[in-house]
């Protein structure tokens, strides 16, 4: 079995980089600073699924986007979560919220629909996700 990324999730985010264990994406949602961490961990549903050393470098992974997401202007508060109920495959959702965000206080999950990034918009996100890569 060889990893590929789900349909669905390729459809909703937008590539950043790849990690030492994770393709790392931004949801296509212009309303929050949203990243999914998806470990490139064939057959993998939840995060005991993955090897210790897999589990240690996808928390590595996680917490560094997490800090990230948590210095971006505006952010007060990240939220981190893998449901998977929508979509099987592992995937880490990183999201940067703030007071009176569309979906304060509640869960950004199936609030109220998307709304994309316009030309360019995810470009600086993008960019940063992909600088904190080197570091790994």
């Amino acid at each position: 079995m060889t990893y590929s990324l789900d349909p669905r999730l390729a459809a909703d985010t937008l590539f950043a980089a790849k990690y030492p264990l994770c393709e790392v994406r931004v949801m296509n949602d212009a309303r929050y600073p949203w990243i999914v961490a998806v470990p490139r961990v064939p057959g993998a549903v939840e995060l005991f699924n993955l090897s210790p050393q897999d589990g240690q470098q996808a928390w590595a992974e996680i917490q560094a986007l997490g800090r990230l997401v948590g210095g971006l202007a505006g952010v007060e508060k990240v939220n981190i979560g893998a449901l998977g109920n929508m979509v099987r495959q592992l995937h880490v959702h990183i999201v940067g919220r703030r007071l009176g965000d569309p979906a304060w206080p509640g869960p950004v999950w199936g609030h109220s629909p998307t709304q994309p990034y316009g030309p360019d918009e995810a470009v600086a996100l993008i960019e940063q996700v992909a600088a904190l890569a080197r570091s790994f």
